[in-house]
């Protein structure tokens, strides 16, 4: 999901960051962008709520509507709860990864920080943001080749989730495990994802 326009424009919409950014715009600006915008608060029909709770979900992840229904179709496959499928899936893309652990600031610094090859995987580069991490996997950034990142990552205060197990000083994450569900950060209404895909 390639951005190039205000990347807060959503959370002025829902009054919140998508991101949990505390310098969001949204903190001071809770409503939508605009001259129309405080006074221009329409109730949204049922099919609007689970478009908007979509949208959400996109622009947490930074996915194009290609990949997140790519994303949907993999998880509905087989058995088992769709919903924990796909959120445990995109939890563990590569990006969110570098993104959760506080390898990169934001999920576009990370898929950046993948695509220029920055990033490693059990030691080897992988330059996509979409490629899927298993448990006991180690992702890290080379102080070397990429002294910048490495020292950025070194000085943040992000604290990971508990599944990545983050060590500073050597620049790496391992996945300790799959995410159970309500570990999973996201802020998102997931079955109304679902219920939207499946109309």
């Amino acid at each position: 999901m390639k951005r190039t326009g205000a990347k807060h424009k959503l959370c002025r919409r829902i009054g919140g960051c998508v991101w949990g950014d505390p310098k969001c715009p949204s903190g001071k600006r809770p409503y939508s962008a605009g001259m129309h915008g405080k006074t221009r608060r329409r109730k949204l029909s049922t099919y609007g709520e689970l478009l908007l709770e979509k949208q959400k979900l996109r622009a947490h992840y930074a996915l194009s509507e290609r990949q997140l229904q790519f994303a949907y179709k993999k998880a509905r496959a087989g058995t088992g709860s769709t919903a924990e499928k796909l959120m445990r899936n995109l939890e563990l893309r590569l990006a969110t990864v570098v993104w959760r652990s506080g390898l990169a600031p934001t999920i576009f610094a990370a898929k950046q920080a993948v695509s220029h090859r920055h990033i490693l995987v059990d030691g080897r580069v992988v330059d996509r943001s979409s490629y899927r991490l298993r448990p006991e996997q180690v992702v890290s950034i080379d102080p070397q080749r990429s002294p910048a990142l490495a020292s950025v990552a070194q000085k943040t205060d992000v604290v990971p989730p508990p599944y990545i197990e983050v060590n500073k000083e050597n620049v790496t994450v391992r996945i300790a495990r799959e995410p159970a569900p309500d570990e999973i950060p996201a802020n998102v209404e997931i079955m109304r994802v679902i219920e939207y895909y499946a109309r």
